[in-house]
């Protein structure tokens, strides 16, 4: 069913985001705490877009969805053919309409940003592919010719399950490998329930799976099979293998304890909460603690949100800079306020207190922000302001590294200093190795999973042209 259009809609209209569950429900589960748009809502508020014609919305965005389109696909109620258009530019789009950083992409771009309130973009993008696929959408492959060629995809994350969507979509033999018993990498075990759902992840395997990708899963590249195998099975290879590295601190009174690692620490609640088995990360239960979180990015606000629902007795994020500074999504700086997280903003930490190796307390600095070379203004601490916070869990979260395997460099991949994995020239994607290729974190460093998925699909096009040059006789895996 259509419905007639109201070109001045955003004037009658304001921006409207869904409706999020009672605090008192939200604080208590891992759970997405956003509800869906009804199909009203969402038709209602795609209609606010105005078409402008300029739209800055797609530049703004990484894979530069076809936005508008979609939105006014939507706001006619034509969710199948909105879908089609979602996926023609973005291989994960229910997963980015949940996590991505929409306040300083998409939606800050929007031409009604500044006046009228940014269109919704990333609640109907959600809403989009979620009812879609509700009603049975799958994407069309009919018209794909099968290819002779087989790729090998190692790592099941965000760059990697999008590499496989183009590759599929161009009719090449894919298989994945993983190391972890579900797909979707730090989408399914370092993104919590609350931002994420793991049957969103198990949703799109099943459409993968679907178009014709196989999954290893629980298989280790170097443990189960050895690289120099995979690269006689395959005529190519694609790695996504993220950043795992945690950024190193050092505070005095660490080594007496009371730390808890950020990312062992949300793997193992969802490996709790899903019972899979995952023994290099046990639970963590700091129900009953006083938490502090170190750092300022989403995987901070990540870790100080599941403390909350955990049941900590309080919980405080530490960071350095002021909240307009801090690196992360202030969207989910607001939800931890309103969530009872508690932020000491400009606060410089100093050192841990024990009593009898027992954790009790954080020793901090208040500081200024001064204009230095770089842009950015640096923290300067302020002489006298010293005082101490209680805590019994320490969580530092100042992001990751990358981590490359031992087994990169012997098959050809040659990385920086830093970790990082080199580009060639040649190719967009293209490793030291010709037939090796790569992208997301593994090569930029720590970013957004937009990103990961716009570089990936490249890298497929690349692999696509790549193989088509070499002609080479299909391997089987």
């Amino acid at each position: 069913m259509t419905r007639n259009i109201d070109p001045f809609a955003f004037l009658e209209r304001s921006r409207e985001d869904p409706d999020v569950l009672p605090l008192n429900v939200r604080t208590h589960q891992f759970r997405e705490i956003y509800k869906p748009f009804e199909p009203g809502e969402a038709a209602s508020q795609a209609e606010r877009c105005i078409d402008c014609g300029n739209p800055y919305c797609e530049w703004k965005c990484p894979v530069h969805n076809y936005i508008p389109n979609w939105l006014k696909l939507a706001s006619e109620g034509r969710i199948m053919e909105a879908a089609d258009l979602c996926h023609e530019t973005n291989s994960l789009p229910e997963v980015c309409g949940r996590i991505c950083p929409q306040d300083r992409l998409c939606e800050q771009a929007c031409t009604l940003a500044t006046g009228f309130g940014a269109v919704t973009i990333g609640a109907i993008e959600r809403y989009i592919v979620d009812e879609a696929l509700k009603q049975g959408w799958r994407p069309d492959l009919s018209h794909v010719q099968t290819q002779p060629w087989s790729v090998g995809i190692v790592g099941a994350g965000p760059a990697g399950l999008a590499c496989a969507d183009i590759l599929t979509r161009n009719g090449v033999s894919v298989t994945v490998y993983d190391r972890y018993p579900e797909i979707g990498g730090l989408l399914s075990f370092g993104i919590p329930d609350f931002k994420l759902e793991l049957q969103v992840m198990r949703r799109r395997r099943e459409i993968l799976e679907g178009a014709g990708v196989h999954f290893k899963l629980n298989c280790e590249i170097g443990r189960d099979i050895q690289a120099h195998e995979l690269e006689r099975m395959h005529d190519a290879l694609f790695f996504g293998l993220g950043t795992y590295k945690p950024v190193e601190a050092s505070l005095p009174g660490m080594e007496k304890g009371g730390i808890v690692p950020a990312l062992e620490y949300l793997i193992g609640q969802t490996a709790h909460m899903y019972d899979l088995d995952l023994p290099s990360y046990p639970h963590i239960d700091l129900s009953g603690e006083d938490v502090l979180v170190l750092g300022g990015g989403d995987t901070a606000m990540d870790c100080v949100r599941t403390a909350i629902r955990q049941g900590a007795s309080s919980v405080h994020c530490v960071y350095r800079r002021n909240q307009e500074n801090m690196p992360g999504s202030q969207r989910e700086v607001k939800h931890a306020m309103k969530e009872g997280v508690k932020f000491e903003f400009n606060a410089l930490p100093l050192r841990l207190i024990h009593d009898n190796r027992k954790l009790v307390g954080l020793e901090i600095m208040k500081t200024r922000l001064v204009s230095s070379e770089d842009g950015r203004a640096q923290p300067e601490p302020i002489e006298g302001s010293e005082r101490v916070l209680p805590a019994s869990a320490l969580i530092f979260a100042f992001g990751y590294r990358a981590s490359p395997p031992q087994w990169l460099q012997a098959i050809g991949v040659e990385t920086d200093d830093s970790g990082l994995v080199c580009m060639d020239d040649r190719l967009p994607g293209q490793t030291s190795n010709p037939a090796i290729f790569a992208a997301g974190d593994m090569v930029r460093g720590s970013d957004l999973v937009v990103t990961a998925i716009a570089d990936a699909r490249e890298a497929a096009e690349s692999i696509v042209r790549y193989l088509e040059a070499q002609q080479p006789q299909r391997k089987r895996a």
